[in-house]
């Protein structure tokens, strides 16, 4: 018995350190984003930092609203392509998808997901670029001459990145959903088909509305993916940092910012990019927050 006794006070020491060592390095990252990014922001100005257009080192400028919007637009972008695709997805996993089928197609879905970022940024690349910009040279000129576009770009640009990220979120959205929906009590399934509902009727007017905490946190962790996503995205966005027109021209997201320029930066060039590294960071802790009170209202209903 004692001996029983000192193994579980020796695992509770094990697991209260790895608990510790998580929030401890959660903490230090906050303290370094913080202490470097805070005196940066205040010798820049708040103001002219987060809503300053043009991001020149060189001059002392240093604006990064184009990066915000740049991330802002991918990340809209992914959610319009992915979004769709993941929950129809789910909504065929678990209500008609056949037995036969389902670990083959359970297991391609959970496949996306280990695949790694230099991959999807290499497919952008080699497959969605030429493809927009062919798209572009077929019908640039008469976008232009319906006023659609002013200028057509060369296939890098926010819609080849938005559907590259929607791929790359369609895992984290269609395993959420999936889960979700199982989790709904049979019952209310069975009691639509008893009152006259159809299978499809059940499933968009009971299920969905059911498991609607669950999937709108695969919505929200699948947005946090995207904004934090740096690999694939500085391949094919085009990076300039600039406002554009139209989806087919490039941009540089706050990511991207970072890694661009964070190599040959110093002094208040590289302060500026750690600080942009708190803006991103602050975004990232409003995704989760949003993910936490999500379900804590979905345990409450």
């Amino acid at each position: 018995m004692k001996s029983k006794a000192v193994t579980e006070k020796v695992m509770q020491g094990v697991f209260f350190i790895a608990a510790c060592t998580s929030v401890l390095a959660v903490a230090l990252i906050c303290i370094f984003l913080f202490a470097n990014g805070i005196p940066a922001i205040r010798e820049i100005g708040f103001v002219k930092f987060i809503t300053g257009d043009i991001w020149r080192p060189g001059n002392k400028l240093f604006g990064i609203f184009p990066m915000i919007i740049g991330s802002i637009y991918v990340t809209a972008g992914a959610i319009i392509f992915g979004v769709p695709i993941g929950i129809l997805t789910s909504v065929f996993m678990a209500m008609y998808c056949p037995k036969k089928i389902y670990k083959p197609l359970k297991a391609a879905t959970e496949l996306l997901a280990g695949i790694p970022s230099v991959v999807y940024g290499f497919f952008g690349m080699c497959v969605l670029v030429p493809a927009v910009r062919q798209m572009i040279r077929d019908f640039g000129k008469w976008m232009k001459m319906m006023g659609l576009v002013e200028k057509s770009g060369d296939g890098k640009g926010v819609l080849t990145t938005s559907i590259i990220l929607g791929m790359m979120i369609l895992p984290t959205i269609i395993g959420t959903t999936e889960s979700a929906m199982r989790a709904v009590p049979e019952q209310y399934y069975e009691g639509a088909l008893a009152l006259g509902a159809t299978h499809e009727r059940s499933i968009f007017t009971v299920i969905i509305p059911a498991a609607k905490s669950g999937v709108i946190a695969g919505i929200v962790l699948g947005i946090g993916r995207a904004i934090g996503e740096t690999m694939a995205v500085i391949m094919i966005v085009g990076n300039q940092p600039r406002l554009v027109s139209n989806m087919l021209l490039g941009m540089r997201t706050l990511t991207g910012n970072i890694v661009i320029e964070m190599g040959y930066a110093t002094g208040l060039h590289r302060e500026a990019l750690i600080a942009t590294g708190v803006v991103l960071f602050v975004f990232i802790l409003i995704i989760n927050f949003s993910v936490a009170l999500l379900k804590r209202r979905g345990e409450h209903e």
